[in-house]
Formats: C-alpha cells, structure tokens, sequence
C-alpha cells in the first residue's frame, strides 16, 4: 500500500495538479513494483500565509511524503527519491531544489484497508522489492 500527500502553493497545485500527480504515479509503478491501477494522491494547496519554507526555494515548491507498508529494500526507495526528482524535473519542470520528500513505513498490520488489517489482505503485488 502506498498514499502519497503533495502541499504546495494553491496556484501550482491547482495549475499542475495532474501532471504532478501522473509523474509521481509512474515513478511509483516503475520503482515499487506498483500495479497502475492504485493510486491514492491527496494534494494539499496552500495559501502563501499557510506555506511557510525555505529561502531559495520557488513559487513551485512541493513536499511530497509518502506512506507505505514496511518492506521495501533501501536501494528501492533510493530509486523512487531519484525517479521523483528526475521525473517532477523533467515533466512537470520543478528544479530539484524545490522538492522535499519524505518516506514513512508502518508494519501492515498498523494499517486498516476494505474492512480489514494490512497484514490480513490479499496483495496482487510484492512489497518486499
């Protein structure tokens, strides 16, 4: 399982929305394994006031974290860091200094999905990639 929040300011996200999130879907699918039909992406737009970063960053500054079920090697989400910064750079043109990411793993069974625990469903994909 993975879920994947982007914040950024309200005018990007809403501007790019789709491509960011169809970038960052394909680096999913090509470094996890993932199967192309899942895909859960909340964004979360942000007003100036409400988005607070670093200096030197541009008005197209995103932070995506991303929640997934323990398992995955380092090298895996080794790859999905650089698919998401090559991928954002070259297809939705956000220089690599305006992205942050942050990877979050939980055991399965911390997880509640179509009436039951992570560990207890039926995966048509490997997590241990």
């Amino acid at each position: 399982m993975v879920q994947i929040k982007i914040y950024g300011t309200a005018s990007f996200i809403r501007h790019s929305r789709s491509a960011i999130s169809d970038t960052i879907h394909s680096c999913v699918v090509e470094a996890l394994a993932y199967p192309q039909d899942k895909r859960t992406h909340r964004f979360f737009p942000l007003e100036p006031d409400d988005f607070i970063y670093p200096l030197g960053r541009s008005e197209k500054y995103i932070i995506i974290e991303i929640s997934m079920f323990e398992g995955r090697t380092i090298e895996t989400k080794k790859k999905l860091i650089r698919l998401l910064f090559s991928g954002l750079s070259e297809q939705v043109a956000i220089a690599p200094i305006d992205i942050e990411i942050t990877i979050t793993e939980t055991p399965k069974h911390n997880w509640g999905i179509r009436g039951t625990t992570g560990d207890e469903l039926n995966l048509n994909y490997q997590v241990q990639v």
